[in-house]
């Protein structure tokens, strides 16, 4: 199993211990690369209507759970509708 999927499966089964770089790079995977980075905040583009963007925030090295719950979510759209276009 990839980095990524590995990280993926942490951020499910425990989202309030995830690691800011860890969670940049699964976003940088399934997002591209964020639009903005500031010191504690990146922004990454979604390919979808409506509220398009993904802000994720460093607090003290750890990702906000709260973002790692969008995160997924997120991850959860971009599947579901890979799946129904192919």
């Amino acid at each position: 199993m990839d980095r990524i999927a590995k990280t993926v499966l942490m951020m499910r089964s425990n989202p309030q211990n995830i690691r800011f770089t860890d969670l940049c790079l699964v976003c940088d995977y399934y997002f591209g690369p964020a639009r903005h980075k500031g010191s504690s905040h990146r922004i990454y583009k979604t390919p979808w209507q409506g509220d398009p963007r993904i802000n994720i925030q460093n607090d003290k090295g750890k990702a906000k759970a709260y973002q790692v719950k969008q995160v997924l979510k997120a991850i959860g759209i971009l599947e579901v509708n890979h799946d129904t276009e192919g």
